[in-house]
């Protein structure tokens, strides 16, 4: 069974309307994220995240305004989900953020699971507890996000991100280049990809361990 979780206060729409993706990676650690379908309510704390910044970021979809069919999304104004598939096959979750008409998102690289376990252990059957959500497309196929949730309202009831009153400290906190965006040139090697590496005494009380922390991309 799951540990206990406080209840938390969903993020409004503000939450998502600020446009600089750096303090906004970084904010999203430690909230946890809920996902509500049929065969019930899961989530778990962010661990990790990468910033994506918007026309000039050549890592980014919507670089130079590239608007497309899979990236129209991206230029909604912040509040809702960016899901998209990576190689045909793993759903991404990312968070528009951010005013309309520029292209700024948070992927969510990794959680922690501390909500329903016995429903994320049955989606990832046959996984070790610490690979569950490791990863994006890991994510999704735990807590059950599918394409179809592209353009999902983040303020809603189907995904949404609660404050649970988490403290991260700066000290917690580890950037480094993004994974996979070799092809973007300088935008490569900034240090965009945060992971919250969460102390053993916090973890316990939050129903997390720090041993998922770190992660790579499935």
């Amino acid at each position: 069974m799951s540990s206990p979780s406080p209840r938390g206060a969903k993020l409004p729409l503000s939450a998502y309307r600020q446009p600089d993706p750096v303090e906004r990676a970084r904010f999203f650690l430690g909230k946890r994220l809920m996902v509500q379908s049929p065969e019930g309510l899961c989530g778990g704390l962010i661990t990790e995240t990468e910033a994506y910044g918007g026309n000039e970021d050549l890592a980014c979809h919507g670089a130079g305004n590239r608007r497309t069919a899979r990236t129209r999304m991206l230029f909604e104004p912040g509040g809702v989900a960016y899901v998209y598939l990576c190689y045909g096959l793993h759903s991404m979750l990312n968070f528009v953020i951010g005013p309309q008409d520029i292209p700024l998102a948070i992927l969510i690289r990794a959680i922690h699971v501390t909500l329903n376990k016995d429903l994320v252990k049955k989606r990832r059957q046959g996984v070790p507890e610490k690979g569950w959500t490791s990863g994006p497309g890991r994510i999704c196929t735990a807590l059950g996000i599918v394409l179809a949730d592209n353009g999902c309202d983040l303020t809603g009831t189907r995904i949404w991100v609660e404050d649970i009153g988490t403290r991260v400290r700066p000290s917690e906190i580890t950037a480094t280049p993004r994974i996979g965006v070799d092809y973007a040139g300088e935008w490569a090697a900034k240090p965009w990809r945060f992971v919250w590496e969460i102390p053993k005494k916090k973890g316990h009380a939050l129903g997390a361990t720090s041993d998922c922390d770190r992660t790579e991309a499935p």
